[in-house]
């Protein structure tokens, strides 16, 4: 079973996969004039502006959408992913990093815009993401391929969004209990996992508000201290930047010349960076545009400005961060080799001491619990969309036991299934983007003159009144 899935996985994150992905981001910047580059002043400004939000709506602000959206990618894989990219592929890896992040903001974009654009209105609010887009994009006889991704994210959302983050989350308790002589034990990891099943149930039955105003608070403060640790490394290793950025760059092209021999293919160092790019940000996943949908905005394009900076934010900001303490930490690089999350842990070690070790434990934590809420909203999203809107609190119930039961068992395979799943979820988004193409160069035309309001004046939600659920 797991050579199969194995296989299948290799298949599905293959090349084919990825020149989908990335050739769909390429069209929609091509389309769109690449967006991400011109209107990327005006979402830093909005993203500074929705800091400080003004009155409260009692619906979910433009800000806790996408804290919410950050929770589900911003996590291990920024911390394991990229170490684990660096070990595979070399420093050139994040080189492809940064163009996957470069396309990768054009293709969340549209997502978001288009999730506003076609949302629905239910009792706790707004309602949308890749499967509303089909069906109301598309049309109803589209049906069925919103109902096979919503399926696909069910799996996916008990998978890469919880199993397997929350032993993570245990792997790294004991990883600090193991360096001050501690004992990893199973009783230990059971009742940590219904700690952890108590407080991700708790959240959820609170509903997107709840899990909104929960990350709001938890993602920022986590992403500050980790981003302050890494920013306290470059400034004591920061002669070493520049031969950092240049292994980067010319491992891009020449691994073997960066690597001494260890890794000799560009082409490798071309497929992990991408295929790891996609998979920290999700670009292409259509995931995420779930999360924001829920947002009160004037204009579908103005919450798509959050979705620019969820990819900026994500992988060029923290991923890069990652790269760049380990390079400059002077610790040796197993080539070939998928290191992950010690490798990480290492790098802040030779600069801080064993306590870092401890910090980084945390934010590792951290990250994955808003992981798993964040998909845990997503997977019960699709779940209502499935079976209607009763369907919520035995989605929930169903996530706190996998909690359990992420805590105490092996979830190699787990991953692997879900892992190829979250690939298959691109598949009928990106083609609902490529089809849908013409709506999105209307809306933003429609944005850029109008300054963000509905053409005719009032908000968008106004003129086009969102379908009730």
């Amino acid at each position: 079973m797991t050579k199969f899935l194995s296989d299948l996985n290799a298949i599905v994150w293959g090349i084919p996969a990825l020149v989908l992905i990335l050739g769909v981001g390429l069209y929609l910047s091509l389309r769109l004039g690449f967006v991400q580059l011109a209107l990327f002043p005006r979402a830093l400004g909005e993203f500074f502006a929705k800091l400080h939000p003004g009155k409260k709506t009692g619906g979910v602000s433009p800000f806790q959408a996408l804290c919410t959206a950050l929770a589900a990618t911003v996590g291990t894989g920024n911390l394991v992913g990229v170490a684990g990219a660096i070990c595979l592929g070399g420093p050139g890896a994040i080189f492809w990093m940064w163009v996957c992040a470069l396309l990768g903001m054009a293709t969340k974009f549209a997502e978001v815009t288009l999730a506003v654009r076609y949302r629905v209105r239910a009792k706790d609010g707004f309602v949308g993401g890749p499967m509303y887009v089909v069906t109301r994009g598309l049309g109803q006889r589209y049906s069925w391929l919103a109902a096979v991704y919503c399926l696909f994210g069910i799996i996916a959302a008990f998978g890469v969004g919880n199993a397997t983050q929350i032993n993570a989350v245990i792997s790294g308790v004991n990883g600090v209990l193991t360096r001050f002589g501690g004992e990893e034990t199973r009783m230990g990891n059971l009742v940590m996992g219904i700690v952890l099943a108590a407080l991700v149930g708790t959240l959820l039955l609170g509903g997107a508000k709840r899990v909104g105003a929960a990350a709001e608070r938890l993602v920022p403060l986590v992403s500050g201290i980790y981003i302050l640790m890494c920013f306290g490394v470059l400034l004591v290793r920061f002669r070493q930047l520049p031969a950092a950025f240049r292994a980067i760059v010319e491992g891009a092209f020449s691994p073997r010349a960066v690597t001494g021999g260890m890794l000799g293919s560009a082409f490798q160092a071309l497929r992990v960076g991408c295929s790891r790019g996609v998979f920290t940000n999700e670009a292409g996943m259509g995931t995420a545009s779930i999360a924001h949908a829920s947002a009160e905005v004037a204009h579908p394009a103005e919450q798509g400005l959050m979705g620019i900076m969820e990819v900026f934010l994500d992988t060029i900001v923290i991923c890069t961060l990652t790269a760049l303490v380990i390079l400059v930490s002077g610790i040796s690089i197993p080539y070939g080799l998928d290191a992950g999350g010690e490798l990480t842990t290492s790098a802040f070690t030779a600069i801080y001491g064993e306590g870092a070790a401890v910090v980084i434990a945390l934010s590792l934590i951290c990250f994955a619990v808003a992981t798993v809420l964040g998909w845990g909203l997503y997977g019960a999203r699709c779940a209502q969309f499935l079976f209607g809107p009763g369907v919520w609190r035995w989605f929930v119930l169903a996530q706190t036991a996998a909690v359990i039961l992420g805590s105490v068992l092996d979830t190699g395979t787990v991953w692997l299934l879900a892992e190829t799943v979250n690939g298959l979820m691109a598949i009928p988004n990106l083609i609902a983007l490529a089809a849908l193409t013409p709506e999105l160069v209307r809306l933003t035309k429609e944005y850029k003159k109008s300054g963000g309001r509905a053409a005719g004046g009032g908000t968008y939600a106004d003129i086009h009144q969102c379908k009730p659920l």
